[in-house]
């Protein structure tokens, strides 16, 4: 009996010897890092270890006995959690096997991006989501439905107000759309054919997506004094979300134009008095003082476009209409701070690329309104427009509802550059957000808003999205001169578990998936 009891307790002792030396096996262990987690607003030194895609455990590495296939010393380095953009115009590259990696996104740190913003998703998201499937994307990727793709598909272009029968239509798509995977519905009342439609559609609309536990992004009606104003867009935008009973997240939030500048501090206060009321409001910013859109969009007025390009130069050649498509141009390019301010970044005839409109217009001789329908006829037009003020970009940047988010589309740098020119110019150099309060508004907010499960902390059980980044090295590159080019100072990026970023290099591994709600 004393043997047997002596034997029990040899047992129980060996047993708590071992308990703090616990055994872990793990593909991936991330060792002396500054660990950012995401919500913290201190960082931590912990250790990491990884398991197929998630995060397995999270402690300290001289506690535990971590058996890991591969371990990263990330000394010197801050480890965060990977960023997630809200609003990208990556929908071309992703489903292009050419372009499918998504590197513009990967070298900023992103690990999921956004698309179907601005009111303009692919259609049907189905077939969509199969190509991507099948290529293999290099980030992961969540998808919005359109309203102005949903009109479209019912209405064509036309400038009017929807029928029930085609309302009924429009929300019928809506919902087969939200079935395919979409987490919610954007749109683009700024944009034709989106602009053509009452608010009550849209929160017709909003609440088939309210039903589907999804959410409301918005390129609001107006950013700038275009139609109802900017301040009376962002009520819109409340009582949108306040009827539909759905959240809802202002995309790229901005004083675009003299007209409205200095107006942040009067938009804060009515989301903030929004916010009291329980209605659930948010907003992400891209840190540029240039906004980039089509040159159509910026300064030709909607109802000149209705039915399309073609009909806008019909009515351009009318000569009733034509001095007042022309002063109503002319007006537009004034709210977009003069011609001098809108640089072409994207365009057919590649010597137009880089002149703004004003140079245009005096090689052709003509007045800038009049040069912007000679440029127009060569085909596709973007310009970069240079009409926002630091005051405004940095009261919007520091209010806790407001993320990162990079509107990211060819031309404009911000495609390749939006996350790191953010940390260095308004983290390292200006001191507005220290380094937890970028992290923290490009990562877990932005799962929160995207109601995604799982991601943009670092914690046990989260899918394994990790960046490991140099804090003295991580920057831009890209500039509205040379907007093509790649971020440096990601030394890793994990994507699901797997490394997508080895020592500043591209794996070409397709880690990301197409998620679903």
């Amino acid at each position: 009996m004393k043997r047997k009891f002596l034997g029990f307790m040899v047992l129980v002792v060996l047993l708590f010897s071992c308990k703090d030396k616990s055994r872990i096996k793990a593909d991936i262990l991330i060792v002396n890092g500054t660990v950012y987690d995401g919500v913290g607003s201190q960082p931590r030194s912990v250790a990491i270890a990884i398991k197929d895609d998630k995060i397995v455990w999270l402690g300290d590495n001289n506690k535990s006995e971590v058996m890991a296939t591969k371990t990263i010393k990330a000394q010197g380095f801050v480890v965060s959690p990977g960023f997630i953009d809200p609003h990208t115009h990556a929908t071309n590259d992703l489903d292009d096997p050419e372009h499918s990696h998504n590197k513009p996104f990967l070298f900023q740190g992103v690990t999921t991006v956004t698309i179907g913003n601005d009111g303009s998703s692919p259609y049907p998201l189905s077939k969509y989501r199969e190509a991507c499937e099948k290529n293999g994307v290099g980030t992961n990727v969540v998808t919005l439905v359109g309203h102005g793709t949903i009109r479209k598909q019912v209405m064509g272009e036309s400038d009017r107000q929807a029928t029930q029968e085609e309302l009924e239509q429009m929300k019928y798509l809506m919902q087969q759309e939200l079935n395919t995977g979409a987490f919610g519905m954007s749109t683009g009342l700024f944009y034709a054919p989106g602009s053509y439609a009452t608010t009550d559609e849209v929160v017709e609309l909003a609440k088939v997506v309210a039903k589907n536990n999804g959410f409301y992004d918005t390129h609001m009606r107006d950013e700038s004094t275009y139609s109802i104003g900017l301040i009376p867009a962002v009520q819109e935008t409340i009582e949108i979300g306040e009827r539909a009973n759905i959240p809802v997240h202002i995309s790229h939030i901005k004083c675009l134009g003299v007209d409205v500048w200095k107006q942040s501090d009067s938009i804060i206060k009515i989301v903030e008095t929004a916010q009291q009321k329980d209605i659930d409001i948010t907003a992400n910013q891209y840190p540029y003082n240039a906004s980039a859109t089509s040159l159509k969009a910026a300064v030709v007025p909607r109802w000149a476009e209705s039915g399309g390009t073609d009909s806008l130069f019909i009515r351009f050649q009318n000569p009733a209409l034509r001095s007042k498509i022309l002063e109503e141009t002319q007006r537009n390019i004034t709210r977009r701070g003069g011609a001098d301010k809108l640089l072409v970044i994207q365009a057919p005839d590649t010597t137009l690329v880089g002149k703004n409109v004003l140079e245009i217009a005096e090689d052709l001789g003509k007045s800038p309104e009049n040069a912007v329908f000679d440029i127009l006829k060569t085909g596709y037009i973007k310009i970069a427009s240079f009409n926002m003020n630091s005051y405004d970009i940095e009261n919007f940047m520091v209010q806790p509802w407001v993320v990162t988010g990079s509107d990211g589309g060819s031309g404009h740098p911000r495609k390749y550059g939006t996350f790191p020119y953010k940390y260095r110019k308004f983290v390292k150099q200006d001191s507005i957000l220290n380094m937890a309060s970028f992290i923290n508004r490009s990562s877990s907010k932005t799962a929160e808003i995207l109601k995604l499960s799982k991601r943009g902390t670092i914690q046990e059980g989260n899918y394994a999205d990790i960046i490991i980044f140099d804090p003295k090295n991580f920057t831009d590159k890209a500039d509205y001169m040379d907007a093509f080019q790649i971020s440096e100072g990601v030394i890793y990026s994990i994507i699901n578990g797997k490394l997508s970023i080895e020592n500043g290099k591209f794996t070409k591994k397709l880690n990301g998936k197409v998620l679903q709600p």
